[in-house]
C-alpha cells in the first residue's frame, strides 16, 4: 500500500526549494520512452490484499523461469546450481540483520565474513588484495577506470571491443561527469579479439586499458603482451570477469599482470533474480590499495593476543570527509557477498575446478552439436562455457521463435548492439552444469526449425 503523507502545498514547497517547476523535472535524465504515462496496466487502483495477490500471481505466471525449460542465456548473467545450504546460511539471523560494521569491536562475525570473502576473491583473481564487494560488475568496472585516473593522473581509458556493452554504457554515463575520454569499439564476429587495436591505441595519455576475460563473445586472450605494452606507457591494465567460474579452468588475470581485476560474482551463490541484486568483485595490486573504493576488513590481534578483525580501510563512510573519498560507494552488497562466500566455501578449490571442468565439457559438446545445424557456423573455437554462433539469418527472430517453444536459446547480438548490422546474425550461447540431458538436442532441433 502506498503511503502518501504529503499535501500539494508540501510538494510545491519542496519543489521550490530544489528549484524545480514540477515533479517531472526531477526525472529529465530518464529517457521519455522509459517513463510510464499512467498507472501500470492490469493492476487495480485499489483492492483488498487477497485480490491483489491473485492478480500479481496471474501476471507472474506469464514469465518463463530459468528452470522451466532448456536455458542457454549468458552474456554476464549465468544460471548455476546454488545449493540449498547457501540460502539456509544467509538467512540465519546473525547474518540477515547485520549491517555496516561502524563499531567493529561488536561486529566481529560480520567482519570475519567480509575478510573471508576478500580472501576468496583475491585468490580467485590472482591479486594481492580485494575489497568487501561493490554493487555489481558494471559499477565495479567504472570504479576501476576512475581509480586508474587517480593513480596515473590521466583521463583516457581504452575499452576493448569485447567488453560487455552494458558495462560500456555505465562507463559512458559516468564519464559525462568526470570528463574521462573513452576509446571504444564494437566487436566483430571473428575468432580473434581486438588485441591489436588495443596495442596500437596505448599512448602517453592512456590511464588504463579495460579487457573482458572471457569477453562478450566468449573469446579468451592471453593478457601478458597487453600488460607489457601498458607497463611501457605507465598505464594500468584492468581485467573484467563476468563469469567467475571460468577462473577454475583458465589462468587468473592477476597471474598475467593485471593491475586491477573486477567483475560480477553472481555466478557463485547468487541467483538470476530478474537482474539483481548482484555483487561486484574488486581486487588489485597491494601498491594501489589506498586508491581502492569501498571498504576493506583486515585481520589483527587484540590486547590479549587473540585473533580479531577490524575495518582497515573505509574510503567512503559517514565518519570521513566526502571530499577525501575515493568513491561514492558507501555500502556493499553484503548479503550477496555472504552468499558468494558460502557457496565458494562449500565448493572449495577442488570443487570449483571440477565445476569449471564440467561447464567446459558440456559447452564443447553443445558447440559441436550446434555446429552441425545446417547454415550455423561456430565463430570462436576457443572458449570456456560460452561461445558465439553465426546464423544464416538475423538472430533476434530466431531467439523469439525458440522462446515460443519453451527454449531460451541464447542472447542475440542484435539485442546488445542494435546499431551494428554486421552483428545481427550473432547468437551467444552459454552452457552450464544446469544443462540437462536432451536440452542441447532440443536447442539444436528448435534452431534448425527456426532457420528452415
Amino acid at each position: 500500500m502506498r503511503y502518501l503523507p504529503l499535501q500539494q502545498a508540501d510538494r510545491e514547497a519542496m519543489l521550490a526549494t530544489v528549484g524545480a517547476a514540477s515533479i517531472d523535472e526531477l526525472f529529465v535524465d530518464v529517457p521519455q520512452a522509459a517513463r510510464l504515462a499512467g498507472p501500470i496496466e492490469g493492476l487495480p487502483m485499489h483492492a483488498p490484499e487477497q485480490v491483489v495477490e491473485r492478480q500479481l500471481s496471474r501476471l507472474a505466471r506469464q514469465n518463463m523461469a530459468a528452470g522451466d525449460g532448456p536455458f542457454f542465456l549468458g552474456c554476464g548473467a549465468y544460471r548455476h546450481h546454488v545449493p540449498a545450504s547457501v540460502d539456509h546460511i544467509i538467512q540465519r539471523g546473525e547474518f540477515l540483520t547485520s549491517y555496516t560494521p561502524y563499531q567493529p569491536e561488536i561486529a566481529q562475525g560480520t567482519l570475519q565474513a567480509l575478510f573471508e570473502f576478500q580472501t576468496q576473491v583475491a585468490r580467485l583473481y590472482g591479486c594481492e588484495v580485494a575489497n568487501a564487494s561493490m554493487y555489481d560488475g558494471s559499477t565495479a568496472c567504472w570504479e576501476a577506470i576512475v581509480m586508474a585516473r587517480r593513480i596515473t593522473r590521466r583521463g583516457k581509458a581504452i575499452l576493448s571491443a569485447g567488453l560487455h556493452p552494458h558495462y560500456v554504457g555505465v562507463a559512458r554515463t559516468m564519464a559525462r561527469f568526470t570528463g574521462d575520454a573513452l576509446d571504444t569499439a564494437d566487436p566483430t564476429l571473428a575468432p580473434e579479439t581486438d588485441a591489436a587495436r588495443l596495442l596500437d591505441a596505448i599512448d602517453d595519455e592512456t590511464s588504463c586499458v579495460v579487457v573482458q576475460y572471457p569477453d562478450i563473445l566468449g573469446r579468451i586472450a592471453d593478457l601478458s603482451e597487453l600488460k607489457e605494452a601498458c607497463r611501457a606507457k605507465k598505464a594500468l591494465l584492468i581485467a573484467v570477469v563476468t563469469e567467475p567460474v571460468a577462473l577454475g579452468a583458465i589462468r587468473s588475470p592477476g597471474e598475467m599482470g593485471a593491475d586491477i581485476v573486477v567483475g560480477e560474482g553472481q555466478s557463485i551463490g547468487v541467483g538470476l533474480n530478474f537482474g539483481g541484486p548482484y555483487v561486484g568483485l574488486f581486487a588489485c595490486a597491494e601498491q594501489h590499495v589506498r586508491q581502492m573504493p569501498g571498504r576493506l576488513a583486515g585481520e589483527t590481534v587484540d590486547a590479549d593476543g587473540r585473533r580479531g578483525f577490524v575495518l582497515t580501510l573505509s574510503t567512503r563512510e559517514q565518519h570521513i570527509r566526502r571530499e577525501k573519498a575515493t568513491s561514492n560507494i558507501c555500502t556493499n552488497s553484503g548479503l550477496c557477498a555472504l552468499a558468494f562466500s558460502a557457496h565458494m566455501t562449500l565448493l572449495g578449490e577442488r570443487g570449483l575446478r571440477d565445476l569449471a571442468s564440467l561447464n567446459h565439457a558440456l559447452a564443447v559438446e553443445a558447440a559441436e552439436r550446434l555446429g552441425r545445424v545446417p547454415g550455423v557456423e561456430l565463430v570462436n573455437d576457443g572458449f570456456f562455457n560460452e561461445f558465439t554462433l553465426r546464423l544464416p539469418k538475423e538472430a533476434r527472430p530466431v531467439v523469439r521463435h525458440m522462446a515460443e517453444r519453451g527454449i531460451l536459446g541464447g542472447v542475440s547480438l542484435g539485442r546488445l548492439y542494435p546499431h551494428a548490422s554486421e552483428l545481427a546474425n550473432g547468437l551467444v550461447v552459454a552452457v552450464t552444469e544446469t544443462t540437462g540431458e536432451g536440452d542441447v538436442d532440443a536447442l539444436a532441433n528448435a534452431l534448425e526449425e527456426a532457420l528452415a
